[in-house]
């Protein structure tokens, strides 16, 4: 399940920093993606190449997610359900929106934790500079949780938090002047 906080699952997280870490940012140029999913696994993230380029991927695709924090070159799979290119065939770099939920992490903004074989320090959360789980919504199941938030409009989530900010006692209501519902990346209708 993701952090409210920043809105990731951990192996998301681990990407989003180790890509940051290794300087595979947005105004540099692509690296191949198996060179981000070797790093993410051998310093932060054990759990097998497959779980970590499959949520690499994921974050690249802009039919679901509303703001992508991955930008892919190459075959990232499609709508229809056709799975990406293997991760050689592939490259990847951080999409300038990732940026910001990576901003000032340098700075002791957030907690870090050892990672698995306490070799490096890795962060607990990233300090997020936008709602990234309103933005870009979530789904998943635990041990007896599930979630499943829907995506909201980036521009309309930060009028709202705004809005919250200067009014904290706001009530559902005028908020959702602000926010009126989901935003879902490839457009829809929402009837009944």
């Amino acid at each position: 399940l993701p952090d409210i906080r920043d809105g990731l699952k951990p192996v998301q997280r681990r990407i989003l920093y180790s890509m940051n870490k290794d300087g595979n940012t947005f105004e540099k140029g692509f690296r191949k993606s198996a060179k981000s999913v070797g790093n993410v696994m051998g310093n932060f993230h054990p759990h097998g190449d497959f779980s970590i380029y499959d949520a690499m991927v994921r974050m690249s695709q802009d039919w679901k997610n509303r703001e992508t924090l991955i930008e892919m070159h190459g075959n990232n799979g499609s709508m229809d359900g056709d799975p990406a290119a293997a991760m050689r065939y592939t490259e990847a770099r951080l999409s300038e929106i990732a940026g910001y939920l990576l901003q000032d992490i340098d700075k002791n903004t957030v907690p870090f934790a050892w990672n698995f074989d306490d070799t490096e320090k890795e962060p607990t959360v990233l300090p997020a500079a936008f709602p990234n789980l309103l933005v870009n919504g979530a789904t998943g199941i635990s041990a007896g949780y599930a979630t499943d938030i829907p995506p909201h409009n980036l521009a309309e989530v930060i009028d709202a938090v705004v809005y919250m900010i200067d009014h904290p006692k706001a009530k559902l209501d005028k908020l959702m002047e602000f926010l009126p519902g989901p935003d879902f990346p490839t457009g829809a209708i929402i009837q009944g």
